[in-house]
């Protein structure tokens, strides 16, 4: 018997022997004979192992080469800031920090002699939004904000958390140009309602802009305002792309579009190929809705500017937008060409100065107010831009990370570990809606508490007093200089 099971086991490493040569020699020849990779062709069968450490590369340098500040798009110092913040752990470390004071771009703010008590400080107000211009004007109480995340770029327990976070830690969330979905509305938060290229949500069967859709979303209490969404700082002059692995049965719904197949927008709207034309869909879409209606744009040189000064000057303050949201090009996407994301439109940084200087200059400073994206997810940043002149800030990736990403780069593949871009029921098991709704408002109240810390330190009483004198930029040649004399402010027409 024993002989028989011996023979039996030997048999079967015989067998499994021959696959296995079986195996690499149709895939060595494979290799040899295919005419696409060289290295395969030339080093067959252990040429994949080139393939599969470069796959692995950008994993093993997050977490075990990379310094705590050197990783890109975020580093893992600014991660973890955020992670904190979200859990309610503090913004705080021991012995130093590890930001480089002395390089180029970095951010110092000039502490006071004499510091606010915490006696004397007082709330920051909220910002009013179209107030005299529109029906229903919309006040932002959080000076941070969620950034636009269609439904279908992110998963519906991802918009279920924003949505209930939002409320809890009373800022408002932009929908993206997926269109309004029931989750959005869930939490009761309020809501900016963005139009994208391809109208999604409140477009007709052309895909041109359907009052009566426009009306049903206006008709909702926690819709406070409307986006014209020209472009992203990812990819300007490219619409939305959601691939047909992420279009489902639902988002197909509630978009407009057919299930299963990508939906890409167009890269602007049909309807406005001039100023005048953009300012009449301005008009069109406050007066259909009775609520603040702004435009979203990356900044690539100061003609757009120059041309909606000129039009608003010509044809009247009721035509200028409530707002404008200003992008740069370091902003984020669930997808984007490459090209687009690494070389188009101007930084936040040189951006947001010049479009205020242009407010300031023109005397419309008042009547619009400015949001700011771009990489502003600490409150270092976020008190930046007030400082600059922005009213509000707007934050994706900040409130990713506070739902608990890793950075992992999978947006665009519908395999996001964290379940927070897949429609993977398996993956979006991990997302718990009320515990990362928690984390959610943690992050905006924590990033609220700090940048008013950092106005304090500043001699202010609260974040809304922040001027350009309050923040210094550190130079090439190592020395600082202050915001207000690297930007100046404009005369006043």
């Amino acid at each position: 018997m024993s002989e028989m099971i011996g023979v039996f086991h030997v048999s079967i490493g015989v067998l499994v022997a021959l696959i296995l040569a079986i195996l690499l020699s149709y895939w060595y020849l494979r290799d040899i004979t295919q005419k696409r990779h060289t290295v395969l062709r030339n080093f067959p069968v252990i040429g994949h192992l080139r393939f599969f450490f470069e796959s692995l590369g950008e994993y093993f340098r997050q977490y075990f080469f990379l310094g705590d500040r050197e990783e890109m798009p975020f580093n893992r110092a600014t991660r973890a800031w955020v992670y904190r913040l979200a859990k309610n752990e503090g913004g705080i470390l021991g012995f130093g920090s590890t930001y480089d004071i002395n390089q180029s771009g970095a951010l110092i703010f000039v502490n006071a002699a004499f510091p606010v008590l915490e006696a004397e400080h007082q709330p920051t107000p909220a910002v009013l939004i179209g107030d005299g211009w529109c029906d229903k004007p919309f006040s932002a109480r959080s000076r941070i904000n969620i950034s636009g995340m269609s439904y279908g770029a992110i998963s519906r327990p991802a918009v279920q958390a924003l949505s209930h976070g939002a409320a809890m830690a009373g800022c408002y969330m932009d929908t993206g140009e997926g269109g309004l979905s029931p989750y959005h509305l869930e939490g009761g938060c309020d809501v900016i309602f963005q139009i994208g290229t391809a109208k999604y949500g409140v477009r007709d069967s052309q895909g041109k802009l359907d009052p009566a859709k426009l009306r049903e979303m206006a008709a909702h209490e926690t819709v406070r305002a409307f986006e014209i969404k020209l472009s992203q700082g990812a990819k300007p002059g490219k619409g939305g792309v959601l691939p047909a692995a992420k279009v489902t049965e639902e988002i197909a719904r509630i978009r407009g579009i057919t299930f299963g197949v990508d939906s890409i927008s167009p890269n602007r709207h049909p309807e406005t190929g001039n100023m005048d034309e953009l300012l009449d869909m301005v008009v069109q879409v406050r007066e259909i809705t009775g609520k603040p209606v702004g435009i979203k744009t990356a900044i690539g040189g100061w003609q757009f500017m120059h041309e909606l000064i000129e039009a608003v000057r010509r044809r009247g303050l009721y035509c200028a937008p409530d707002f404008l949201t200003i992008d740069g090009g370091e902003g984020g996407s669930g997808a984007a060409p490459q090209a687009l994301a690494d070389h188009m439109a101007l930084s936040i940084n040189e951006a947001l100065p010049r479009v205020v200087d242009a407010l300031i200059e023109s005397g419309l400073r008042d009547r619009i107010k400015v949001i700011a994206s771009g990489k502003l997810i600490t409150p270092a940043k976020v008190a930046w831009a007030l400082a600059c002149g922005a009213d509000l800030v707007n934050t994706a990736r900040g409130y990713m990370f506070s739902l608990g990403c890793i950075q992992a780069l999978r947006c665009h593949q519908n395999s996001c570990p964290t379940g927070i871009t897949t429609h993977d029921p398996r993956l979006q098991r991990g997302l718990v809606v009320e515990d990362k709704a928690e984390r959610v408002a943690g992050y905006t109240r924590n990033m609220n508490k700090e940048i008013e810390m950092i106005a304090h330190a500043c001699g202010l009483k609260h974040a809304g007093e922040f001027k350009r004198e309050h923040v210094r930029m550190v130079q090439p040649n190592g020395q600082s200089i202050s915001l207000n004399m690297l930007y100046p402010y404009p005369p006043i027409r």
